[in-house]
């Protein structure tokens, strides 16, 4: 059953997405138990679990633009639908890539419509004074580890590229390399 789920590109993509969603709500949901507005240390000094409420984006900027934030989020995942054939979405490397990241785009815009706020709580820090990496999340994870995949599969095909045009091959940016049954 599993194998015909993963069958064709776009079946993967959306696959990984919904995992990467229903990990990241699971998640939040947990947190949201557990912590209450609390927080929890984990490792003293270097860790811990929070609730923070975002409003924002990334390091709370544009705190207050939730809506915005959310109608930005829908636009951005229909132009990287309607574009991830540019970015070599045909390759188990590209798929995982868009999974991650729209799972993580769709994971992150529940929270802004549901809950009016993006949940985080991996929060990072060092002790004296207390300075951290902003608090994240799955979602957050998602999408920073799908776009840094993109970059590394974009660096591979202008390196293959590069490579191409000094021994006097064709060029092309991206090659498919699909099975005929695997179209869709």
């Amino acid at each position: 059953m599993l194998e015909a789920i993963l069958r064709t590109p776009n079946r993967r993509i959306i696959g990984i997405s919904v995992l990467i969603v229903a990990l990241d709500q699971l998640t939040k949901g947990i947190v949201r138990e557990l912590l209450g507005s609390g927080e929890r240390i984990v490792i003293p000094g270097f860790f811990k679990l929070v609730n923070w409420n975002n409003t924002g984006a990334a390091w709370s900027l544009f705190r207050g633009y939730n809506f915005v934030l959310a109608a930005i989020a829908v636009v951005a995942l229909i132009v990287l639908v309607l574009n991830r054939h540019r970015f070599n979405g045909h390759t188990w490397l590209g798929q995982m890539a868009f999974g991650l990241i729209f799972g993580g785009i769709i994971g992150n815009l529940t929270d802004r419509v549901v809950m009016h706020h993006v949940t985080d709580f991996l929060y990072f820090y060092f002790q004296r004074p207390e300075n951290g990496f902003p608090a994240f999340n799955v979602a957050d994870s998602a999408i920073c580890t799908g776009v840094g995949l993109i970059f590394l599969i974009t660096w591979k095909v202008e390196r293959r590229a590069a490579a191409n045009r000094e021994e006097g091959k064709p060029t092309t940016p991206f090659q498919p390399r699909m099975n005929p049954d695997e179209h869709g």
